[in-house]
């Protein structure tokens, strides 16, 4: 679709508040300058960002101390939710300002509504990819968020939720998730519905910082709310009609993990952002697919032929794994479906 194109009149509106703004940050850029000069701010210290408010951030000191709301210099950009950053606090401790960002293990990106990808979250150690027995998961949409998870360098995690309305003897959500366990993705399942039904994800959790990840219904909001008794957290009510839940965080926040009942030291971190929770493969070409396979790995680059798209050609080594046994066929059927739905097959 061509681009639509803008008269002068609109052009030189665009420009306008383009100007308009840039003069504002220079002047909220020299007022800090004048503070920081004028030594209305501390030393230098380090600190991890709470929330991101425009212009504006909530700052965790690194030694303790309460979260500090600090304004950002002009020519810092793009500053997300879990960054790390320098900052100095005003004297009366009124505010503070954030001077630099730290080096950056990772950083979690999607899509926005133009398909350009904007971070959302930094410094990440997992990717909790919830599911819940109801609404029943398939394995194909399983596989798309491990795709998506696999293609941001963040180590995924299973988590299945509700397991107090599984079968005794499991059925095939159980097949399931064994073969993800074949695969090496750790598999962790929850309910808060019995005693100790957390358990094993308190421990998963401890000493990491995670983000949660998962289609709407499967409890995630309802999870968070019971590691986080102390915050106030909306829940999306489960919909008799379709089965699904309804979005309810608005504003990427990174919470501190309190220490489970029994005592043991949590120390862990949680991210929680609707810009998060659901993310998609529309910005991921082919190859990154592929990739995103992790039992296909060993196998990339030994077909006959270099430019071999493992549909029907002769020598694919995808499809002899198959054949062999090597590659589930479900999930290489379910790798076909995904570059279908994104016009790649």
């Amino acid at each position: 679709m061509s681009k639509r194109k803008l008269s002068r009149q609109q052009r030189w509106r665009i420009e306008k508040v383009q100007a308009e703004r840039a003069r504002r940050a220079d002047r909220r850029d020299s007022r800090d300058g004048e503070k920081l000069a004028a030594g209305e701010y501390g030393p230098e210290q380090g600190g991890r960002v709470i929330a991101h408010f425009g212009r504006t951030l909530d700052v965790r000191p690194d030694q303790d101390g309460e979260t500090v709301r600090c304004h950002l210099r002009a020519n810092l950009e793009g500053l997300v939710t879990g960054d790390r950053v320098i900052w100095r606090a005003a004297h009366d401790a009124s505010d503070g300002v954030v001077v630099a960002r730290g080096e950056r293990d990772n950083v979690l990106e999607r899509p926005d509504a133009r398909g350009q990808l904007k971070p959302v979250a930094a410094n990440i150690d997992q990717i909790l990819i919830v599911f819940a027995v109801e609404p029943a998961p398939h394995a194909n949409l399983i596989d798309r968020y491990l795709v998506a998870a696999e293609a941001t360098g963040i180590a995924p995690v299973l988590v299945l939720n509700k397991v107090d309305l599984l079968p005794a003897h499991g059925g095939e959500l159980r097949d399931l998730l064994g073969r993800y366990e074949g695969l090496g993705y750790p598999v962790v399942t929850t309910t808060i519905e019995r005693e100790g039904g957390l358990s094993a994800l308190h421990a998963r959790l401890a000493g990491r910082t995670s983000v949660f990840v998962g289609q709407s219904g499967v409890g995630k909001s309802s999870l968070i709310d019971r590691l986080l008794p102390d915050e106030e957290l909306r829940i999306g009510a489960l919909s008799k009609d379709t089965r699904k839940g309804t979005h309810t965080t608005t504003t990427a926040r990174l919470y501190a993990l309190p220490s489970p009942a029994s005592g043991e030291t949590s120390e862990g971190e949680l991210i929680d952002s609707p810009g998060i929770r659901e993310f998609g493969l529309g910005h991921l070409d082919e190859e990154q697919v592929t990739e995103g396979f992790i039992e296909f790995r060993d196998f990339l680059g030994h077909c006959r032929f270099r430019d071999c798209r493992h549909r029907h050609e002769p020598g694919c080594a995808l499809l002899a794994a198959v054949e062999r046994g090597d590659i589930h066929p479900e999930r290489f059927a379910s790798y076909r479906r995904i570059l279908e739905s994104l016009g790649e097959a």
